[in-house]
């Protein structure tokens, strides 16, 4: 590898690192901090909602519009801007409307994430798609994870606004940093922008169907559990900040550690869908107990399981998203892909807030369980059909 092209990559994944970092550095601490506010669970729903339902609206018109200029770090100049605004927002004080709109603010931060990740794609080979979205995959669980870390000891030392300030820092040194991103150049043939005919083919491309169908449910029950109403659970059964931040480090780094290897370990020892269904399994199992937990520890236990069986099926969902699409369509691609998953960043916690209002807390665990087992009953749909098609290339 050139030594400018090194570079590239190593101030990318440093950009990466503070988009994720930036936003994250209150999601632990969120539901309790509105609750402290004095919302309801419906309406900690609904303002969790919407940071998927904004993605929900503008992720695939953001991915196609890139492709259409040819164009990437436009939109990551807008998604360090929009990390640092949504942090502000949460901290004016008064009606529940400004948190809402921190939330749907970093639901737009959320959305660029579309045109990171292909511009990433477009530092290597095409063939190499799947390694790079393992590795960028790695810089978005290690963001997260540095993030969430640094949440419950800002709130404990520096007060319940202290993450939203630090994440807003972040985010401004984010953007300035970002302005020195290279864009690398793109072929002849790409320069002209994607068709409206390669945007029909793109949508019309079953894996990339298959896998959004999945990680719409994977992001329903993340956004239900650990970046939901988890955090609430661990507070109802009497956790200081020092055991939330050892609750997001018990989720996270099993999470970053599953997600370097999947592509390059697991998935071809054991292939893409016994290996998506195997950790969509251990995570609907881990959901559900949390309905039995009464022990502080015993929940970090299942967060241990959980966060390794995430990064099972996430990262690899998220490599196949694009491995059958031309290098021209991938943000379209990238684009609907998030969109539809998305609507379980939405759905999940919107669900799982009037479950929870209505049932109790333990109610919205109860439903991620569920969407977890729809998701292996679909694997095993994929696999048997992908195993049928095989066997009968090779009897031809």
């Amino acid at each position: 590898m050139e030594p400018s092209t090194r570079n590239h990559r190593l101030l990318f994944m440093t950009v990466t690192l503070m988009f994720w970092i930036a936003m994250y550095t209150y999601v632990p601490t969120l539901s309790p901090y509105l609750s402290s506010r004095g919302l309801s669970l419906d309406l900690i729903g609904i303002v969790l909602g919407s940071y998927g339902f904004m993605q929900l609206l503008i992720r695939f018109p953001l991915g196609m519009l890139s492709d259409r200029w040819g164009k990437r770090k436009p939109f990551i100049l807008l998604g360090m801007l929009a990390a640092s605004a949504s942090c502000l927002l949460f901290i004016i004080p008064g009606s529940w409307m400004w948190p809402l709109a921190g939330r749907a603010m970093a639901g737009l931060c959320a959305s660029t994430w579309v045109a990171f990740t292909v511009m990433y794609a477009n530092y290597f080979a095409a063939e190499e798609a799947t390694k790079a979205m393992g590795n960028i995959s790695v810089m978005t669980v290690s963001g997260q994870m540095i993030g969430m870390l640094l949440s419950g000891w800002m709130s404990d030392g520096f007060g319940e606004d202290a993450p939203f300030v630090l994440g807003a820092v972040i985010g401004g040194i984010g953007l300035l940093l970002a302005l020195l991103i290279h864009e690398p150049d793109k072929p002849l043939h790409e320069r002209s922008g994607i068709s409206f005919s390669m945007i029909r083919s793109v949508i019309q491309t079953k894996l990339l169907l298959q896998v959004a169908m999945l990680s719409l449910l994977a992001h329903c029950v993340l956004f239900i559990t650990m970046f939901g109403f988890t955090p609430l659970k661990a507070e109802a059964l009497g956790s200081s900040g020092l055991e939330l931040t050892l609750l997001v480090f018990a989720f996270m780094a099993p999470h970053a550690l599953a997600s370097m290897f999947t592509a390059s370990w697991f998935a071809p020892r054991f292939g893409n869908w016994v290996t998506i269904g195997t950790g969509f399994i251990l995570s609907a199992i881990c959901t559900v107990s949390i309905c039995f937990v009464h022990n502080i520890w015993v929940l970090m236990f299942t967060q241990i399981i959980n966060g390794f069986a995430q990064g099972l099926h996430i990262p690899l969902l998220l490599g196949l998203a694009i491995r059958d699409v031309n290098p021209q369509g991938r943000a379209t691609a990238m684009g609907l892909y998030q969109a539809v998953y998305a609507a379980g960043m939405f759905a999940g916690p919107f669900l799982a807030g009037w479950l929870n209002e209505s049932w109790g807390l333990n109610s919205g665990f109860a439903l991620g369980g569920v969407f977890g087992l729809m998701a292996v009953l679909l694997c095993v749909v994929f696999y048997r059909h992908d195993r049928k098609k095989m066997i009968q290339g090779v009897l031809k």
